[in-house]
């Protein structure tokens, strides 16, 4: 038996994203705004910020849910 030949052209590989949609750094702006959503939820000053806070927090949460299955 012969080994298969090697790949040429670069068959196999998975397309480069850009740095910016990768799982790393997409992983730490949706925990910043998970944790912007808590700050919003507990700070005792505007009431506009306690009404988003809920739906920042979704968000974020959502996000990183959706980017945690990205490949790294």
């Amino acid at each position: 038996m012969s080994a298969a030949p090697p790949r040429q052209g670069g068959q196999g590989r998975a397309p480069r994203r850009p740095r910016w949609l990768r799982r790393g750094p997409l992983e730490a702006v949706a925990t910043t705004l998970i944790a912007l959503g808590v700050l919003m939820l507990l700070q005792p000053l505007s009431l506009v910020l306690y009404e988003y806070s809920f739906v920042t927090t979704l968000a974020g949460t959502v996000m990183f849910m959706v980017v945690s299955k990205f490949p790294d």
